[in-house]
């Protein structure tokens, strides 16, 4: 791994915050680092107001949409809530399809699915509107590029409103209106958000219409936290108070189907990191294993009893989900070393029986390996389907388009995309991948970048230290949790290898070699059991973030460690 340290700020401006905040230069750093340079930016980071949520009208074509929306319920209008099968997907059409209920009753949800319609709007979807007499479908997270399903759904007589948050295309679906802060022609003053965040900001709207504040609406938002967390947006300005206030409702009053979750993994308080790695993986393995339906369900279910079977239904989704892609991913891993590609710059593999919804999570997990740009195969009817995954800093999409030639249909963004080829051209698509990648890619990536706040000394560390920087979160992308070196440190005698496989590392670190009085804290490094001969050594250094340790009651501060030199 990459060791970067940020660069620090000027004195002169860390010790004005200091002394403005009361902090010490620590602390004043770290927020800085964060563009935090006054009081009130300060003010805002540590305590969001829902009052600083932006008008939804400030949305190109809100008003447009909500008009719509209320004629639909004038008239007696059949409504479709439809959103695609993953996490950002399902609570959409959770939020919106429940909101519109508590005052509208012809209401219903549609998800595709994922093995036969595929992602997004599909032709299907809009067969079934017809069929069921719906004349108005609001499409969540999809939509914005599905020109030819809205022209087809328009010729039936079926308006869309569409909530995205993708980029669009050139052109625009003709729909009665399309909310997509990334339009390049809306001036909305937040572009981060999930498609859950633009769900929200359409109730929002209808709400402010009849007369409901903000506040009215937080119950929805442990929804928009869960979105916000699994769709890896920035974790920045609006959608910072959403999930904020979102894991607020989490941890004091979830909707029932999140307590049904929530009463199966014995957590006390839920942090993003928990919503993103326990609560997101159960929602998205309905839509993986069985279909995305069971999820919707699952959210809105309102008798406990009844979202209680809905929960182990969908654990269950989950073991096997997990199952499977352990499974897979050692046939990936053996396959890999059969074919002697350990050197390569890409990883690319194919068996026809993978199962397609966790061919994803694979390439992930084959990159925890193999750093570097990795593509899964399965068969998919009579071709070929891939997930592709990225290394930070390199653009897969970019390197499929110079494959294109070999490639039926590809798309995606610069980390994560899909693909699909002929069988016959999975050999040329591999050597062509393997020669893009490598003419392109810049050596130093294929190496993982962790990104330092700063150096600090053992001792620095403390309880109201760990206090301060818990008030950083939420942490994610734009607000990572900060990251700390340490260096001359040693073992206090206690290191050791634990977990199946002597997987993880456990020690307690000590910086007396800098004469320090022997001070020493407890330190983890999951998945660095392999670096211990590193630790017995001394006068090593290490990469780490602050943490908590809860066992039998008792809540201990530890270094969680990312890396050992």
């Amino acid at each position: 791994m990459r060791w970067t340290i940020k660069p620090k700020p000027e004195e002169e401006k860390i010790k004005a915050l200091a002394t403005q905040l009361g902090v010490d230069g620590l602390v004043a750093q770290l927020l800085l680092q964060r563009g935090i340079t006054t009081f009130e930016e300060a003010k805002d980071f540590f305590r969001p107001q829902l009052s600083h949520l932006h008008d939804p009208f400030l949305m190109k074509d809100m008003e447009v949409a909500v008009a719509r929306i209320e004629v639909a319920v004038a008239k007696g209008e059949n409504i479709l809530v439809y959103g695609d099968y993953d996490v950002d997907g399902t609570t959409s059409v959770a939020l919106v399809s429940s909101y519109l209920e508590t005052y509208y009753p012809n209401v219903a949800t549609y998800i595709p699915d994922r093995y036969t319609e595929g992602y997004g709007v599909s032709f299907q979807g809009v067969d079934f509107a017809e069929d069921n007499g719906f004349t108005l479908i609001i499409a969540l997270d999809c939509g914005v590029k599905a020109i030819d399903k809205v022209a087809y759904a328009k010729q039936k007589g079926i308006d869309f409103i569409i909530c995205d948050h993708h980029r669009p295309g050139k052109e625009l679906p003709d729909a009665i209106a399309v909310l997509d802060p990334k339009r390049d022609d809306c001036s909305y003053p937040y572009d981060e958000l999930c498609g859950c965040g633009v769900g929200f900001k359409l109730i929002q709207a209808l709400g402010s219409k009849r007369g409901q504040t903000i506040e009215d609406l937080v119950p929805y938002l442990d929804l928009v936290a869960t979105a916000i967390g699994a769709d890896i947006v920035p974790i920045t300005g609006e959608n910072r108070i959403l999930a904020y206030w979102g894991l607020r409702v989490i941890n004091t009053n979830p909707r029932t189907g999140f307590k049904a979750i929530i009463d199966q993994i014995n957590k006390s308080e839920l942090t993003i990191t928990d919503v993103v790695f326990v609560i997101a993986p159960r929602i998205n393995a309905a839509g993986r294993m069985e279909h995305g339906q069971h999820a919707v369900n699952l959210l809105r279910e309102e008798n406990l009893e009844k979202a209680q079977v809905f929960a182990k239904e969908i654990e269950v989704y989950n073991t096997d989900r997990r199952n499977l892609d352990q499974e897979i991913a050692k046939e990936a891993l053996l396959q890999i070393l059969e074919n002697k590609e350990e050197e390569g710059f890409t990883s690319v593999v194919y068996k026809e029986t993978w199962h397609k919804g966790v061919i994803g999570i694979v390439a992930s997990r084959l990159i925890e390996t193999y750093y570097r740009p990795t593509l899964v195969f399965t068969k998919s009817g009579d071709k070929l389907a891939a997930s592709a995954r990225s290394i930070k800093g390199f653009d897969v999409y970019e390197a499929l388009e110079g494959c294109a030639d070999t490639i039926e249909q590809f798309g995606g963004h610069k980390y994560a995309a899909g693909l699909t080829l002929l069988e016959e051209n999975y050999e040329a698509f591999k050597a062509k991948f393997e020669e893009v990648v490598s003419k392109n890619i810049d050596r130093k990536l294929l190496s993982p970048e962790i990104m330092v706040d700063t150096v600090i000394a053992l001792d620095d560390i403390n309880p109201k230290l760990m206090r301060i920087i818990k008030q950083f979160a939420p942490f994610g992308p734009g607000n990572f949790a900060p990251v700390f070196m340490a260096d001359n440190l040693n073992d206090a005698g206690y290191a050791k290898v634990v977990g199946q496989d002597g997987k993880h590392l456990k020690c307690r670190l000590s910086d007396a070699a800098r004469g320090r009085n022997g001070f020493s804290l407890e330190a983890i490094g999951f998945n660095l059991g392999d670096k211990l001969p590193n630790v017995v050594q001394k006068g090593f250094s290490a990469v780490f973030s602050l943490d908590e340790n809860e066992w039998q009651g008792n809540i201990t501060l530890q270094l969680k460690l990312k890396d050992i030199k």
